[in-house]
This record gives structure tokens, C-alpha cells and sequence, in this order.
């Protein structure tokens, strides 16, 4: 078995796609909670908004900023929903790299542990063929010592 983990290079790239798609879904998520603030901000605005006015000409002020408010919840929620769909996507594309990346990471851990087994193996000979040369030559020393008169 070679030593070399032929599919390094591989797996690297897979790495590599994994951390390029996991910024990918931290800034997707980062965009869907700015715009969750914003949205918040904007309702908050609008809820702040007088409901008694004094005058007609605070009356209308009134309704044009809520109307004003309207859009921009309006556009907010439609922006929502553009993030959304590329947080979707990102969340994707991320699990797709990550699931190649575990499969060859699987490879990899397999690979490992079939050099450690080759290792152990090949020192446990060693130490087999150390205690049978040992301990022919203790049988042997024990049979010359039976010899001597």
C-alpha cells in the first residue's frame, strides 16, 4: 500500500470548496439578518407615527410617511425574500461541499488506519521473529548445558 494518500490533493480542493462555500452562507445569513433589522427598524418607525393629528397638514404628513413606510416594508419584504432564496442556495451549496469533502475524509481515515494496521503488523513480526530467535537460543543454551558432563 503506498504511503502517500493518493487523493490529497483532492481532498484539498474539497476543503477548499467547503470553507469557500461555508463564507459564502456566513455572508448570506449576514444579509438576512441586516435586512431582518432594517425591516424591524422600518416597523418600528412606522409604529412611532402620531395617531392623533392636529391639523390637516400634519394629517397628511401622517399618511404620506406611512404610505412612505408601506413601500419600504414592501420593498424590504421582496429583498427578504431575494436573500432568502440565496441563503437557500448558499445552505446548498454548502452541504453539497461538505458531504464531498466527508466522503473523502472517510477515504482519507480509512486510508490512515490501514497504514497504522500495516505498521503494527509489520513491528508485531518483528517482535515475533525477536522472541523465536530468543527463545531458540535459550533452547539451545539449555540443551548444550544438559550435554556437558
Amino acid at each position: 500500500m503506498s504511503r502517500h494518500f493518493r487523493l490529497a490533493g483532492l481532498l484539498r480542493l474539497r476543503k477548499l470548496q467547503q470553507d469557500q462555500a461555508a463564507l459564502d452562507l456566513a455572508e448570506a445569513n449576514a444579509r438576512v439578518a441586516e435586512l431582518q433589522a432594517r425591516h424591524g427598524r422600518a416597523r418600528s418607525a412606522l409604529s412611532a407615527l402620531g395617531n392623533s393629528p392636529q391639523t390637516v397638514a400634519a394629517l397628511n404628513a401622517m399618511a404620506a410617511a406611512r404610505s412612505s413606510s408601506r413601500s419600504m416594508l414592501a420593498e424590504l419584504d421582496a429583498l427578504g425574500r431575494n436573500h432568502q432564496e440565496s441563503l437557500d442556495a448558499a445552505q446548498t451549496t454548502y452541504n453539497a461541499a461538505r458531504a464531498q469533502s466527508v466522503a473523502l475524509e472517510k477515504l482519507h481515515d480509512r486510508h490512515a488506519a490501514a497504514l497504522q494496521a500495516e505498521d503494527l503488523h509489520a513491528e508485531q513480526t518483528v517482535l515475533d521473529e525477536i522472541a523465536g530467535a530468543r527463545w531458540h537460543s535459550n533452547r539451545t543454551d539449555s540443551q548444550n548445558e544438559g550435554e556437558t558432563p
